[in-house]
């Protein structure tokens, strides 16, 4: 008898309610809440005695990420606005639950000294850098181009490209051989969707960016590579902008039928930050519910 889980009921199967927030998302006022992986993740070791450095780390995604690399033997630095510190609070209580450091680095990612100074404060909190995942993210929706406002695509691209290079290149001297970098992409690189063409514009630039830079950084022995989520519902999702009928039909376009959780997406990171992952680079691991890269 097969005891394997069917993934399309795994999780919430139906749509989610009408809500708004405002930007950056909180957790606390999401309905339903997200699985993080809080109960569920179990670790394995994969990642003993490694540091990491984890932009966006407070919640959604990168909370998920944080839980499972605690979980899995890494100390853990996440970088949020400041206007996250609860849900980072929360975050870090889940590492540091695991045995594990938590560091809270609260700033503007968009600000250049921020974006650099995290790199060098985790080197500092935690004795060094192996695995840095750069997950911060932004997007809204946009009826129509002749809508789209210069200030917030602005914001996307500098939450999404410019803060990602900043932070890289900061961090990019001194890793070691063995390091790991992760970038947090998208479907949206592949599959663009004409409410989101800025961020779908930065997604495709940061497969751009992975493709590259794993070719300068393999014969260093620095592995980089992307994770592409599909429809995951994260504090984003909300404070996103859409109305209650593309809440309601959210993920349901996939062939698994359903939004994916952050949970879902913490063993894609914990593998490309293992050694299990020793020979892949310039990659783009597609998270998405059976869609299509």
């Amino acid at each position: 008898m097969n005891d394997a889980p069917d993934p399309r009921h795994a999780h919430r199967e139906e749509g989610f309610p009408a809500q708004h927030q405002d930007q950056p998302g909180h957790i606390d006022e999401m309905s339903p809440a997200p699985d993080h992986g809080e109960t569920s993740y179990v670790g394995h070791g994969r990642l003993e005695g490694r540091r990491a450095l984890i932009t966006g780390g407070d919640s959604g995604i990168g909370r998920a990420v944080a839980i499972a690399f605690a979980r899995e033997g890494a100390d853990v630095a996440i970088a949020h606005m400041p206007e996250e510190q609860a849900d980072a609070d929360e975050t870090l209580a889940l590492v540091r639950d695991a045995g594990r450091t938590g560091v809270s680095l609260a700033g503007d990612l968009r600000e250049e000294s921020f974006a650099t100074d995290v790199v060098f404060e985790t080197r500092k909190e935690l004795g060094g850098l192996d695995v840095l995942v750069l997950n911060a993210g932004y997007q809204h929706d946009i009826d129509g181009l002749e809508n789209l406002r210069t200030a917030r695509m602005r914001r996307v691209f500098d939450t999404n490209l410019a803060a990602l290079l900043f932070s890289t290149r900061a961090a990019l001297p001194d890793l070691e051989p063995g390091a790991s970098i992760i970038v947090t992409a998208s479907i949206q690189a592949f599959q663009p969707s004409p409410g989101l063409i800025d961020y779908a514009m930065t997604k495709a630039a940061q497969v751009a960016f992975v493709k590259a830079l794993a070719e300068e950084a393999g014969p260093r022995g620095i592995r980089v590579n992307a994770v592409a989520p599909g429809p995951i519902w994260t504090p984003l999702i909300p404070a996103t902008g859409w109305d209650a009928e593309r809440l309601a039909t959210f993920g349901s376009d996939t062939p698994l039928g359903r939004a994916g959780q952050p949970a879902e997406l913490a063993g894609a990171y914990v593998y490309l930050a293992s050694d299990e992952a020793s020979y892949v680079s310039g990659s783009v691991l597609a998270v998405t519910g059976g869609k299509p890269l």
